[in-house]
């Protein structure tokens, strides 16, 4: 299965995920950037220094149009940690290892990286596993303190947490019976009021 990440220009969550940071090598001299390199004191970017950019501006400079800058895969994807999740993907703080981090790692399949196709695996084998638990935890927590719940959720699960937890809370009103009670609707109210006054006009 292949993932495919889609920029959504409008979409906050998106912007953010792409404001990750992504080590890059300069191929290339980038004039009149020196100042993005803190440990440099040259004007410029020059070929060779190690960098890290945020993924828009990576994906900027790195493209089959420009190739100024090489790009690495970040630490939170390598071997090391695919290993880790892929043993037990449930015990993982992914909002440590990145708030963003199903979201960023579809981005990072953009560049066509070495370890590309094992990212892609370890994203989608990671996101089943953790999905069942996640959905059980937010069935399983009506009226209860969530952020214990929560605090190891990357922001994709945390929105699905908390879709799980709406349609728990419009089960357990239609359970009692809550749904199924009449009331006069905001519009209703306010034609009648209108009516009324028009009425008492002398």
């Amino acid at each position: 299965m292949a993932l495919e990440a889609l920029d959504d220009y409008y979409n906050i969550d998106d912007i953010l995920a792409t404001n990750e940071k992504i080590p890059c090598k300069i191929e290339m001299p980038i004039y009149r950037l020196g100042f993005l390199d803190s440990s440099s004191i040259n004007e410029d970017l020059m070929p060779g220094t190690k960098i890290e950019f945020p993924h828009w501006m990576a994906r900027s400079l790195c493209s089959r149009k420009r190739h100024m800058v090489s790009v690495e895969t970040p630490k939170q994807y390598r071997e090391s940690y695919r290993e880790i999740l892929t043993a037990d993907a449930s015990v993982v703080d992914l909002h440590k290892l990145g708030p963003y981090y199903f979201s960023f790692g579809t981005h990072l399949l953009k560049f066509d990286l070495p370890e590309s196709q094992d990212v892609a695996k370890m994203l989608v084998k990671s996101f089943q596993h953790r999905f069942r638990k996640v959905m059980d935890s937010s069935q399983n927590s009506y009226n209860e303190d969530t952020s214990k719940l929560t605090e190891k959720l990357d922001e994709s699960e945390r929105l699905l947490f908390r879709a799980g937890q709406l349609g728990l809370n419009d089960f357990m009103r239609w359970e009692t019976r809550q749904t199924e009670k009449l009331v006069t609707s905001e519009m209703v109210k306010k034609h009648r009021k209108r009516k009324r006054a028009i009425m008492e006009e002398p």
